[in-house]
């Protein structure tokens, strides 16, 4: 009902957004993580710079936590007019009808975040985003969050260890089959509701990167931690494009300024936010942290390879040859200046 209403409303302003009295431009911007996250704390310092580039012509009202949507509830809104602005994980996009961004969902695709910033920066992110236009959404800019772990109340060391465990996942048929490779049953959850979840044992475990794990207090629910680097969880900030191209060019020009410093920021933390919140799950030593043998890991690797190729028709074959391909290209270049 909040939703509809919200519809109806957005609607009425003929999904240009909204202004105030003073007739600033209002931009909601709403995502489902703590204000203290990577994507969190990048909404604050994008807000600061667009109000401060925009000469107060635009303001930025920043929703975290789901406060205005949950994560089934806010590209709706979003397509709706009914806010501005958000951050999704890529995962959101495939429920959407854009199945060629559960690329980013594949288990051990990218090896290191350079490969990754790569693919996302390059073609590969543009005919992403491409993909969005059609469905009333223009795309922004890439976040990072960072490489996702495992955790559940019993150690998951080998692939035998996940079996039977109900586990946790976003709307993702990639991601559903890598619990069901693993021979894990996937069960998909809004991400406000997991830690409840948890805690009451509807699930068993999830993955996720250690500053989510640990911002969502998961700590406190989840005995075993397995460090395994095996997905990415990143964003995309995407806007409503009626709204957008709407827009003066010059307003647009400062946002997107805005965005690319934001950017910037946002990659740089992120890969701090998740060493500090891991070094904090350590020393709270409610969960048990295992790091995987190279061994371990190598099994992990075949029996997830698999999904390449069964995704190949949903995803793109050339897309994920083109991820592949990068990714040995920074392999080699990183080996060259290894050996300088």
């Amino acid at each position: 009902m909040k939703l509809r209403v919200a519809m109806m409303f957005a609607l009425a302003l003929g999904f240009c957004g909204a202004a105030n009295a003073a007739g600033e431009i209002i931009i909601k911007f709403s995502h489902v993580v703590a204000p203290d996250t990577p994507k969190g704390k990048a909404a604050e310092r994008f807000k600061l710079l667009a109000e401060k580039l925009t000469h107060g012509k635009v303001k930025v009202e920043v929703y975290p936590n789901s406060q205005l949507y949950k994560d089934r509830e806010e590209i709706e809104a979003l397509q709706s007019g009914a806010v501005q602005m958000l951050a999704p994980s890529l995962s959101k996009f495939g429920p959407m009808g854009a199945r060629e961004f559960e690329l980013f969902d594949l288990p051990f695709l990218f090896p290191n975040q350079e490969a990754l910033h790569r693919v996302m920066d390059g073609e590969v992110g543009k005919k992403l985003f491409a993909k969005l236009e059609a469905k009333g959404v223009t795309g922004l800019a890439f976040w990072d969050n960072g490489f996702k772990q495992m955790s559940s109340n019993k150690p998951m060391h080998a692939v035998a260890d996940f079996s039977g465990l109900k586990m946790r996942i976003q709307s993702s048929k990639v991601l559903s089959a890598q619990m069901k490779a693993l021979g894990a049953n996937p069960q998909v959850m809004a991400f406000s509701e997991v830690y409840t979840a948890l805690q009451q044992g509807v699930v068993d475990g999830t993955e996720n990167p250690v500053s989510n794990f640990y911002t969502q207090k998961m700590n406190e629910v989840q005995k075993h931690m397995t460090l395994s680097n095996h997905g990415y969880l990143g964003y995309a900030v995407i806007v409503n494009k009626a709204f957008w191209d709407g827009l003066p060019a010059d307003i647009r020009s400062e946002l997107m300024q805005a965005m690319r410093e934001a950017t910037a920021y946002e990659r740089d933390i992120a890969q701090k936010d998740n060493d500090d919140a891991l070094a904090k799950v350590i020393t709270a030593r409610t969960t048990t942290v295992y790091q995987l043998t190279p061994a371990e890991r190598a099994e992990w690797q075949k029996t997830l390879q698999p999904l390449q190729k069964e995704f190949e028709s949903v995803i793109g074959a050339d897309l994920i040859q083109s991820a592949n391909a990068t990714a040995a290209q920074v392999a080699r270049e990183q080996a060259a200046k290894a050996k300088k």
